[in-house]
C-alpha cells in the first residue's frame, strides 16, 4: 500500500475503562490580537458557503463544521494527531463498565458574557436530540439512555433521560450500552454548548442566532459575519484562555461558486488568498515545483464515494445490489486516481481510511472494488434479468470542489463504456446547493459522496453514515446485523473492536449503500509568506496556528 508511514493516528490513545482525567493546556496572556508575535495577520483560507445555519447539532459538512471548530469549544479538543486533552471539561470520569460519565466542567464563558454552565450543554444535547427538531447531527445521541423517548410521538419526552444537571458546573451522562470511548467524540461539534440566547419562546434555536452565532471557542465572527456566497469572517476571541489560543488577527474563509480550486489555486499565486486546503486536479503534477506557492502532500483521512439510493428506480432490492456491484466493477479507480489526481489519491480498500489505527485491507466482499469490465457487465446482466434497465444513470456533484467535475466526468463514462448505458455527470454550481437536495432527498440521482472524520475512529466512518436513521445516512440505508455489529464494536477495545468493525464491513461490501472510491492525501497550497501551516489529523489546517 502506498501508506506505509501509519502516520500520527496510530498512536492515538485509546480511553481507558473507568475514568478520564486529562490535563488541559493553554492560558497565557492575551493581548486582544491573539497573542501571537504576528496576531495582527487576518489569514484568508479557502471555504464553502455552509449548507445550513451555523448551529452545532445541525452541521455535518465541512463548510459549516470548518467555522464552527473555530467558533466553539468542547468538553474536550484534538491535538494535531488526533490524541484528545480536555478543553470545557475539567474531568470526565466513568463508571467501572463506561456506562455512566460524570462531567465538571472549568469556569468558561460564551463570547456575549454569559456563563457555559452544565444546563448549557445538556440543553443543546436534549435539542439535538429530538426528533421533533430535525438535526442532522442527531445520530451522535444515539448511546444515550433515553434518545428513543424524547420528540417520540408515542412516548412524548421532553428531555434525554440519561442526561442530568448536578450542578452548574456538573452533569452526568447514561449511555445505554458500555462505550469505553465515549469521550473520544466529545470534541466534535455536536456536543457543543449553547447558550441560552440561541433559543427562542418556542424553545427552538432560531435562524437568526444560527446566521450569527455566539460561542465559546477561540475566535468569534466580525461584524460583517457571514456574507453568504461571499465570505465568513471571524476574529479572535479576547476571553479565551483553551487549548488552540489562536497566533493570527482573525480567519476570512473565502467562497468560490464558479470557478471553484482553480480560481482560488490562482489567488494564492497572486496573494490574494493564503490558503488552499484541496489541490484542483489541474496543478497536481506542478503544485510541488510552484515557486508562487508552498506546497503541502501527506497521507490523511478523507474518504471518497458514490452513493446511490435504493429510492432510484432499479436500485432496490436484489436488483439494486447487483447494479451497485456492477457499477464498482466499472470503475477503474487506479486510472482515474493516477490520470487525473496523479497519485494524490490511492483506491479504497475499505469504507473507513489507511491512517486510523486498526485498519485493514484484508476485508471479505471488497474484490467488488476490483475493476472487471467482464465482471461488470455479467453483474448487469443479471439484474436486467430480474427488471430491464431503462432511462440513463447520473452522477451529481458539485463544482466548487476540487477535482470533483473531472473525477465524476471519468468514472461516469466509464460506467457507459463498461455497461453500455446513458450514464453522465450532474453539475451543481455550490456544495450546499447539492447538499439541499441530498438532505430534503429530492436529489433523484446517484451524487458524490465523502467523509471527513469527526473523531480519530474507524467506527466514526460507519455509525453516522450507514447506521439507520444517522443522519449522514444520505442513502436511508439500513441493515439490523450492520447496527448490532457497529453497536457491539463500541463497547469494545482492541482485537475484538476490530473484528467487530470487519464483520460489519463485510454487510456493507455486499449491500454497497455506497460505492467506495479512493482515500485522498492531505494536499495543500499556501501563500509564500504563510507561516505555521500543519494538516492535524482530519486532513485539515490548524487554523489557530497561522501567522504571516
Amino acid at each position: 500500500m502506498r501508506f506505509s508511514r501509519r502516520t500520527r493516528l496510530a498512536s492515538v490513545a485509546m480511553v481507558a475503562v473507568g475514568s478520564l482525567t486529562l490535563a488541559a493546556c493553554g492560558g497565557g496572556s492575551n493581548d486582544g490580537n491573539g497573542g501571537g508575535a504576528d496576531g495582527d495577520a487576518i489569514i484568508t483560507v479557502y471555504g464553502t458557503n455552509p449548507q445550513n445555519p451555523l448551529i452545532p447539532t445541525a452541521t455535518n459538512e465541512v463548510g459549516g463544521g470548518d467555522p464552527l471548530n473555530n467558533l466553539f469549544a468542547g468538553l474536550v479538543s484534538y491535538n494535531t494527531d488526533g490524541s484528545i486533552e480536555n478543553e470545557v471539561a475539567e474531568s470526565i470520569e466513568g463508571n467501572e463498565d463506561s456506562t455512566v460519565w460524570t462531567v465538571k466542567i472549568k469556569d468558561w464563558k460564551f463570547t456575549d458574557g454569559t456563563d457555559v454552565t452544565a444546563e448549557s450543554f445538556v440543553r443543546a444535547w436534549n435539542y439535538g436530540a429530538n426528533a421533533e427538531n430535525k438535526q442532522l447531527n442527531n445520530y451522535f445521541f444515539y448511546p444515550i439512555k433515553g434518545t428513543d423517548d424524547i420528540g417520540n410521538t408515542i412516548k412524548g419526552a421532553d428531555e434525554i433521560s440519561g442526561l442530568k444537571v448536578i450542578d452548574d458546573k456538573t452533569f452526568e451522562i447514561t449511555l445505554k450500552k458500555p462505550e469505553s470511548d465515549f469521550p473520544l467524540r466529545l470534541g466534535y461539534s455536536a456536543y457543543f454548548p449553547v447558550p441560552d440566547v440561541a433559543f427562542g419562546d418556542d424553545g427552538k434555536i432560531t435562524k437568526e442566532y444560527g446566521e450569527k452565532p455566539i460561542g465559546n471557542g477561540p475566535y468569534m465572527l466580525t461584524d460583517s459575519g457571514w456574507e453568504r456566497n461571499k465570505q465568513i469572517a471571524m476574529e479572535p476571541n479576547p476571553d479565551y484562555e483553551g487549548n488552540k489560543k489562536p497566533q493570527n488577527g482573525g480567519l476570512v474563509f473565502k467562497f468560490y461558486a464558479g470557478g471553484g480550486a482553480d480560481a482560488a489555486y490562482q489567488d494564492v499565486v497572486s496573494d490574494n488568498l493564503d490558503v488552499l486546503d484541496q489541490v484542483p486536479p489541474s496543478a497536481v503534477t506542478t503544485f510541488e515545483d510552484d515557486d508562487a506557492v508552498q506546497a503541502f502532500n501527506e497521507p490523511g483521512s478523507s474518504f471518497a464515494s458514490v452513493t446511490i439510493p435504493e429510492s432510484l428506480p432499479g436500485f432496490s432490492g436484489e436488483e439494486g445490489k447487483l447494479r451497485r456491484a456492477a457499477i464498482s466493477r466499472a470503475i477503474n479507480r487506479a486510472e482515474v486516481t493516477e490520470k487525473i489526481y496523479n497519485n494524490i489519491r490511492t483506491p479504497a480498500s475499505d469504507f473507513t481510511s489507511p491512517v486510523l489505527d486498526g485498519w485493514t485491507e484484508d476485508v471479505p466482499g471488497n474484490e467488488v472494488l476490483e475493476y472487471d469490465e467482464a465482471e461488470a457487465k455479467s453483474l448487469w446482466a443479471e439484474a436486467n434479468a430480474i427488471a430491464p434497465w431503462s432511462g440513463k444513470f447520473e452522477v451529481a456533484y458539485n463544482n466548487d470542489g476540487a477535482g470533483n467535475k473531472e473525477f465524476v466526468e471519468a468514472i461516469t463514462n466509464q460506467i457507459k463504456n463498461a455497461l453500455d448505458i446513458d450514464a453522465a455527470p450532474k453539475a451543481y454550481p455550490t456544495f450546499d446547493e447539492l447538499r439541499k437536495e441530498v438532505t430534503d432527498r429530492s436529489i433523484g440521482t446517484a451524487f458524490r459522496t465523502g467523509w471527513q472524520a469527526d473523531y480519530p475512529s474507524m467506527l466514526n466512518y460507519l455509525g453516522p453514515l450507514y447506521g439507520t436513521g444517522a443522519g449522514s445516512n444520505d442513502g436511508d440505508y439500513s441493515n439490523k446485523e450492520f447496527d448490532r455489529l457497529v453497536t457491539e464494536a463500541a463497547s469494545e477495545q482492541g482485537d475484538e473492536r476490530y473484528e467487530l468493525i470487519t464483520e460489519a464491513q463485510s454487510i456493507l461490501f455486499e449491500d454497497l449503500p455506497a460505492i467506495p472510491l479512493w482515500y485522498s492525501n492531505a494536499t495543500a497550497v499556501t501563500s509564500t509568506d504563510l507561516e505555521g501551516f500543519e494538516f492535524n489529523w482530519q486532513m485539515k489546517p490548524e487554523y489557530y496556528k497561522l501567522t504571516k
